[in-house]
């Protein structure tokens, strides 16, 4: 049987008339899309303008929900209660519904950033949160995590859980993610990255950082748009899964 990936890029991620990654260039490579939702980057115009692409390409559509931290792109922790946790995830998914709506199309996954992204694997009080958020919005909802408490809550709720595997970070032993603050957390070599994602895809293994080989069984590639070169990384990454005889397509289309 034909192995299927979807590919997925963090877009809309600006502010105003700051845009952080080439977007347009990267819509013509993926096939789904984290949105920003505002509180780590991205506003009104941003948002419309994101979906309005994504629809004209037939990109599925994902909320990108963050922790309120504009000034530090989300990535830095905050003493957020669980319930704040939710109802901060329920703020940010209503703002991109709305967008979806008047475009004509639904949003069809949820996928925390940043430094919520990492917590959620294992807080589960965090996961429980976001679980609970995405099922009373919309049960058919896809939630987008690593292994861990949010695909485990998620999976609880009677939701779709989409597996991500992370092209361009370096894994722990344990499988999470290296630290941003630690050297070596985001890799950058091209070629680098399209092996080891063709591998995770392939074979279900991944190299962590101490050279233990990790099984990963993952539905969508994330290569992050603000990686320097994420178009050709991006790029690399589709030709050689395509020339492994992967079949790339959005999750929402296959994910069962």
């Amino acid at each position: 049987m034909t192995r299927r990936i979807d590919l997925v890029e963090d877009l809309g991620e600006g502010f105003g008339p700051w845009r952080m990654g080439d977007d347009a260039a990267l819509l013509d490579i993926l096939t789904s899309a984290n949105i920003a939702c505002g509180f780590h980057a991205g506003d009104s115009q941003i948002m419309d303008e994101t979906v309005r692409a994504c629809v004209q390409r037939g990109v599925g559509i994902g909320a990108h929900p963050s922790f309120p931290d504009l000034q530090g792109f989300g990535r830095r922790e905050m003493a957020l209660t669980a319930d704040e946790v939710r109802t901060d995830v329920l703020y940010q998914f209503g703002a991109l519904q709305a967008f979806a709506a008047f475009h004509g199309t639904t949003v069809t996954h949820i996928a925390p950033h940043g430094r919520l992204g990492n917590l959620v694997a294992v807080r589960e009080d965090y996961a429980e949160a976001v679980a609970t958020a995405a099922q009373r919005i919309d049960p058919e909802l896809i939630v987008l995590a690593q292994d861990g408490r949010l695909a485990d809550a998620a999976r609880a709720a009677g939701l779709r859980v989409g597996i991500v595997g992370i092209a361009d970070r370096a894994y722990e032993d344990d499988g999470t993610l290296v630290p941003r603050t630690e050297p070596g957390a985001v890799i950058h070599g091209g070629e680098e990255i399209r092996r080891r994602t063709v591998r995770m895809v392939v074979d279900g293994v991944i190299e962590s950082r101490n050279g233990v080989l990790i099984p990963v069984v993952c539905d969508t590639v994330l290569v992050h748009g603000d990686t320097a070169g994420a178009v050709d990384l991006a790029r690399g990454i589709r030709e050689g899964l395509e020339d492994s005889g992967v079949e790339i397509a959005p999750l929402a289309d296959w994910l069962e």
